[in-house]
């Protein structure tokens, strides 16, 4: 029986009842009859935080905990760099009371939108917080936009995170405080096991050669040299033939045993490379703008980190200690 044939029934028959009795009995029969359908209420009242890339996403939820509703934009697997917004991303962006990019131009879509004059929430470049390493892009130099492959740099980007939580929601500050000090205690052993993995690589051996450049940061923190690269700092860039053959040539020339691809890029290129080197292709691929997805080996930045020393420790000859969390 419908609602309606429900409402003309309960009419005819009880004629003599008040019209406000009649009212209240015809509510509570539709309410009672729709309850079980009715979503549940939500009271969610906890801040909004948006982030763009994989890393700040985890890196906010470290920090945050329960006490903030963190909303990612890019899911694992994405390359920020040529990432195109969906309308859900501009949706997300002008309900958010802080935005978390990483700035120095690794997200140019959303960092257009997050620019715009419609967006009214606080937001935050965590990674300009940090001095960026300038690197050639043909006649000019930009900004190192992957400032994350240093843990000691990562350890000033938390702490800005978290005093911009603390401006969002001061109510919450020991929870925020605490998260955070753990985080960083987690990140100062990552910083020095980091070092003692690649301290273990054959010394004519630590030569990193990726897809695009975004080892850098890493590389100077570690003790490796980054031999070269398919292409640049934005995987925007196409490769041309000449360009494959003369990173073949010099990974012939330096002798370089192995090198790697990564995770968000096709492998086609990089594969050619080491078949025109006849060179090794390292397993498995690397991590590097964006973390891996659930329950992978580099699904939060610490394991991310911790997967990737581990496939270059492996492939350049090191010798690999798991990494014990504090």
């Amino acid at each position: 029986m419908t609602i309606c044939n429900l409402f003309v029934k309960v009419r005819t028959h009880c004629s003599q009842i008040s019209r406000t009795g009649l009212s209240l009995l015809v509510f509570g029969v539709i309410l009672s009859s729709c309850n079980a359908t009715l979503p549940p209420a939500t009271n969610d009242d906890r801040p909004e935080v948006v982030a763009t890339s994989t890393i700040l996403t985890d890196w906010a939820q470290q920090i945050g905990g329960d006490e903030v509703n963190v909303v990612g934009l890019l899911k694992p697997g994405t390359d920020p760099h040529v990432y195109e917004p969906v309308p859900q991303d501009s949706v997300a962006l002008e309900n958010a009371d802080l935005i978390l990019y990483n700035g120095y131009d690794l997200e140019p879509g959303l960092i257009r939108i997050i620019n715009a004059t419609a967006i009214q929430g606080q937001k935050l470049a965590v990674g300009e917080v940090v001095q960026p390493l300038q690197l050639s892009e043909g006649e000019k130099t930009a900004p190192d936009p992957h400032v994350w492959g240093d843990a000691e740099r990562a350890i000033a980007m938390v702490e800005a995170i978290h005093d911009a939580l603390i401006e969002l929601s001061p109510g919450d500050r020991d929870e925020f405080t605490q998260n955070m000090e753990e985080f960083v205690t987690e990140l100062v052993a990552l910083d020095r096991w980091i070092g003692e993995q690649i301290a273990t690589i054959p010394e004519n051996r630590r030569q990193l050669v990726t897809t695009h450049d975004a080892f850098q940061y890493y590389a100077q923190a570690y003790g490796l040299t980054v031999a070269g690269t398919l292409i640049g700092i934005s995987t925007e860039e196409q490769p041309s033939a000449q360009t494959v053959q003369k990173l073949s040539d010099a990974i012939k020339r330096l002798n370089v045993p192995t090198i790697f691809a990564e995770t968000t890029i096709n492998p086609q290129l990089i594969t050619t490379v080491a078949q025109e080197a006849n060179v090794k292709l390292a397993e498995p691929a690397l991590y590097s703008d964006s973390l891996g997805a659930p329950d992978s080996d580099g699904d939060t930045y610490v394991n991310m980190m911790v997967a990737n020393t581990r496939a270059i420790v492996e492939n350049l000859g090191g010798q690999y200690t798991p990494f014990s969390r504090p």
